[in-house]
């Protein structure tokens, strides 16, 4: 379940934008401590990955479902 105010982002509907660059772009957004839900329709790892090092020490990382056709994660802003 998510707080009905948290922010969905849904990398599945993503345009021109790639799921990094819109998962990236929604984590620079928030506040210490807001979160944000990454849903896409492939396990988004890399954008785990790809936070623990451009942002170290920065963000929280809770797995909320794990495929095979539908990956959720609450990303948060921890500093």
């Amino acid at each position: 379940m998510t707080d009905s105010d948290e922010q969905i982002v849904d990398a599945r509907v993503r345009g021109e934008m790639s799921c990094a660059d819109m998962a990236m772009g929604a984590f620079d957004a928030l506040a210490d401590q807001a979160s944000f839900v990454l849903v896409a329709d492939h396990d988004p790892c890399g954008i785990r990955y790809m936070l623990q090092a451009e942002r170290p020490g920065a963000s929280g990382w809770d797995d909320l479902e794990s495929g095979p056709e539908l990956w959720r994660a609450r990303i948060t802003r921890t500093a």
